[in-house]
């Protein structure tokens, strides 16, 4: 019997972390979007480790590629893979709903204070450190994908993005994709032709034998 409140107490504990957590980054993400992607990364990869880096890394990309806030389809994917649906709802209703409940009794304020000096001194103040957090993301991503990928590569897509989205001004989701749809076909052809490798050691080995 202890042993069973003693796992009831742990599962409700990470229902109310999956709350907490969920709740700054609504809170703090200031700017929604990307500036919220860092936070996700502090809350579930460093501070609770819901998952990897690895994990976070493919997480991020699919739902990049995908439609919708990707602040919010994190928050779904990550909360049910703790805790199923219902973490899943957490999640999403932590981060949502105490900011647009904010908002709505709060509206009249904001509509005052959205030309105020104040007010904008803060926004100026805050982009520099988003800034900073969103660097510091994607040098470790750059990082690990220098670890484990072929250099010539990694340098090759780096080149490639900053073409993409600065030159050319081409919408990350679309970038993502191709970025998937070269993975995709790059690992399949080199697991068939692994697979094909390993078809013929066998045949010569059954063809000597």
């Amino acid at each position: 019997m202890k042993l069973a409140a003693h796992g009831e107490g742990r599962g409700k504990m990470v229902y109310w972390n999956l709350f907490l957590g969920f709740f700054r980054i609504g809170l703090l993400g200031y700017g929604g979007g990307p500036t919220m992607i860092p936070l996700v990364h502090a809350e579930a990869v460093q501070k609770y480790q819901w998952m990897t880096d690895d994990e976070f890394t493919d997480v991020l990309a699919m739902g990049n590629a995908l439609p919708g806030p990707i602040a919010t389809k994190m928050a779904g994917y990550i909360g049910y893979k703790v805790k199923g649906y219902l973490g899943a709802f957490i999640a999403i209703a932590a981060m949502v709903i105490p900011v647009l409940v904010g908002m709505i009794l709060l509206l009249g304020l904001i509509y005052k204070l959205k030309d105020s000096g104040i007010v904008g001194g803060m926004t100026h103040g805050i982009q520099p450190v988003i800034g900073v957090m969103m660097a510091v993301m994607a040098y470790d991503f750059f990082k690990k994908a220098w670890q484990s990928w072929v250099k010539s590569k990694t340098l090759a897509w780096t080149l490639i993005s900053i073409i993409a989205l600065v030159l050319l001004n081409l919408n990350p989701g679309l970038l993502i994709g191709i970025a998937l749809a070269y993975a995709f076909t790059e690992s399949t052809y080199l697991a068939n032709k692994k697979k094909r490798n390993q078809q013929q050691r066998d045949a010569d080995r059954g063809f000597s034998a």
